[in-house]
């Protein structure tokens, strides 16, 4: 069992995950670009797995998650799913990403003109595609 320790921008915040995941994805919807500035990108953690600690402010962005942010020096923290036992925590709340490497791009067809995220393993899901595997988004994303 490892640990990884990660903080926000100022240290306010800080976080300790048991065995963090490798992967990591990212999201072009409407509100993922708003909220990350261009891309959002999330490794999936479960809430049974983390610790956060400090200064943490919440806004409910849709129906289906929530936000989180240092309240101190605004730094992205994770999205919540309302209901679900799982977090998206920022990559870069850890050193090198948490060794993270990028496996999937989602509403890949959305991606702004001015750059293309690659990887080895980089799978590309439309929005299409991927609002069919999950009837419960609406036209907010």
């Amino acid at each position: 069992m490892s640990v990884a320790r990660g903080h926000c921008l100022c240290g306010a915040v800080t976080v300790q995950v048991t065995d963090l995941p490798d992967e990591l994805s990212a999201c072009h919807c409407a509100l993922c670009t708003r909220w990350g500035g261009g891309v959002q990108m999330g490794i999936e953690v479960p809430l049974s797995a983390l610790t956060v600690a400090g200064p943490v402010k919440r806004h409910r962005s849709s129906e289906l998650a929530d936000r989180a942010w240092c309240d101190t020096c605004g730094s992205s923290l994770f999205l919540a799913g309302h209901g679900e036992d799982v977090v998206w925590l920022s990559p870069g709340l850890f050193e090198n990403a948490g060794g993270a490497e990028l496996v999937s791009v989602v509403y890949a067809d959305r991606h702004p003109d001015g750059f293309w995220l690659e990887g080895a393993r980089v799978e590309r899901v439309s929005q299409q595609d991927y609002e069919a595997d999950n009837p419960h988004l609406n036209e907010e994303c």
